[in-house]
């Protein structure tokens, strides 16, 4: 079944109908989708760099417009860094790491003992949005969630080119 440009939007904007999304969920992906859905994506965003893979809600990998690099750029158009960096480590960044501050997210007698564990919670500079949160123990370094191999994506699995680069 294809679905389309107008209820794959919807689906990114948590407006499509139950049945629908559970449909569209369930069974196995139509040609096109990702390039519908990278459209929906483009949509949402001011600015002109293409977006090359969405990275979490509200991240992209974009190619820049002006030199075809690909850079990890916030919907708001706040660039972080080059797609293989770890763009945590360019995010504005608030450590709950006392009892007061745990509180703000759990029960007094709920939280856990920032003497073990934190939350990391990582916001884009410009705007504001918060993009990840961790919860490591106090001493461990800032985690590199992953570097997608964006080749292999468009060549193996959406069968599309793959998008230029610098």
């Amino acid at each position: 079944m294809s679905y389309t440009e107008e209820q794959v939007a919807n689906l990114v904007d948590g407006k499509l109908d139950w049945e629908t999304t559970f449909r569209m969920l369930s069974m196995p992906k139509d040609l096109g989708r990702f390039e519908k859905y990278l459209a929906a994506l483009q949509a949402r965003v001011a600015y002109a760099d293409k977006i090359v893979l969405p990275l979490a809600p509200h991240m992209n990998i974009v190619q820049r417009a002006s030199d075809k690099k690909w850079m990890i750029k916030c919907d708001c158009g706040h660039e972080f860094c080059d797609h293989t960096q770890n763009w945590k480590l360019h995010a504005s960044i608030y450590v709950r790491d006392t009892e007061e501050a745990m509180t703000d997210v759990y029960p007094k007698l709920m939280a856990p003992d920032t003497q073990w564990q934190v939350y990391r919670e990582y916001y884009c500079p410009k705007c504001g949005t918060m993009h990840d949160v961790e919860a490591p123990t106090p001493w461990y370094p800032v985690i590199h969630d992953f570097e997608p191999d964006i080749e292999t994506f468009y060549r193996d699995w959406v069968n599309l080119p793959v998008p230029e680069r610098a």
